[in-house]
């Protein structure tokens, strides 16, 4: 109870002094006046009304109960009470003017820099161009980029390691928000001499599940989405930690491997790689950013959110 005690008298001191002291636009015009020696050059300095001046300066009269302001035909004079409270007020906005200078200097350390988490696919395939088009926009952004799986994007997002993430898996880590950027398919590849590249009929998804498989680890977004296809039987020939050692696993026939579609345009179209179909299966799944649930990327995180959903999701294909 001590400690509800104690917020709530704090909660009271702070409505009594709000109450008490005069806001910021008040102390400047009161600076204004002073300097200036005139409350209609005051008001015209702070781009407001001599109207709408005076009632401000009656008003903090009110508030703090003395005369600020001798006024006549010749201007605006303070009182000896004014005087004094002007030099109060002088050291209040010198205090508010390097409050405002000590936050713009956070936030642009904050926005001097942008820390990416992103899973192998999305880091491999989608981010460098993302981060192109991002330069173009801030130039003076520095970008640093952590890839690992999608458990691993997680891990850094939550011990404010990295202040953006992007994940492949079929749900959103515990501890983040989300938001889809772009959908993306996984398919089964194989090289070229594979028995699977000359069938006719697509492949069975009991068959897949029966047959030992070029894998990523288990936590990556790949691993997991497969895993959920085939209820958890995916079995692993080799369990590879990037998608590029897939890739050329697959590529020397050292068996069939599961990848998305982004990561093997260019092996299919140069036939290292052949794209064997199933049936019964749904390898389809949703690429998300993420970040800490209830704060809301900002800054040049902000900028990147928005540049995913406009740019192409798939890398173009180099002519063969």
């Amino acid at each position: 109870m001590r400690r509800q005690d104690e917020s709530g008298e704090e909660r009271h001191v702070t409505r009594s002094l709000a109450h008490r002291v005069p806001d910021l636009g008040a102390l400047e015009l009161l600076l204004a006046v002073a300097r200036l020696g005139s409350l209609g050059a005051a008001a015209r300095e702070l781009g407001i009304t001599q109207p709408a001046a005076s009632s401000r300066i009656r008003s903090m009269e009110r508030q703090l109960g003395v005369a600020l302001v001798d006024r006549s035909p010749r201007g605006s004079r303070l009182t000896d009470t004014g005087a004094l409270v002007t030099d109060w007020a002088r050291r209040v906005v010198e205090a508010a003017e390097a409050f405002d200078a000590g936050a713009q200097a956070l936030r642009d350390r904050r926005d001097s820099r942008l820390r990416v988490a992103a899973s192998m696919t999305i880091a491999e395939y989608l981010l460098p161009g993302w981060l192109i088009a991002l330069r173009a926009r801030r130039p003076d952004t520095a970008v640093s980029l952590l890839a690992g799986n999608s458990a691993a994007v997680a891990e850094r997002l939550l011990g404010d390691e990295a202040d953006l993430g992007f994940v492949e898996g079929v749900s959103v880590p515990s501890g983040l928000d989300s938001a889809v950027i772009a959908r993306d398919r996984l398919i089964v590849v194989t090289a070229p001499g594979h028995p699977w590249a000359r069938r006719r009929r697509p492949l069975a998804a009991d068959e897949l599940a029966a047959t030992p498989l070029i894998l990523r680890e288990k936590g990556s977004g790949t691993r997991q989405v497969l895993d959920a296809a085939l209820g958890g039987l995916a079995r692993p020939l080799i369990e590879l930690s990037s998608t590029t050692a897939v890739k050329a696993s697959a590529v020397s026939g050292a068996g069939p491997a599961v990848l998305s579609e982004l990561a093997v345009g260019e092996e299919l179209a140069l036939r290292r790689l052949v794209s064997i179909p199933v049936d019964g299966a749904v390898l389809k799944r949703d690429l998300r950013a993420v970040w800490p649930a209830g704060h809301r990327p900002v800054g040049p995180a902000r900028d990147l959110l928005a540049l995913t959903r406009s740019l192409p999701t798939h890398p173009p294909v180099p002519a063969g």
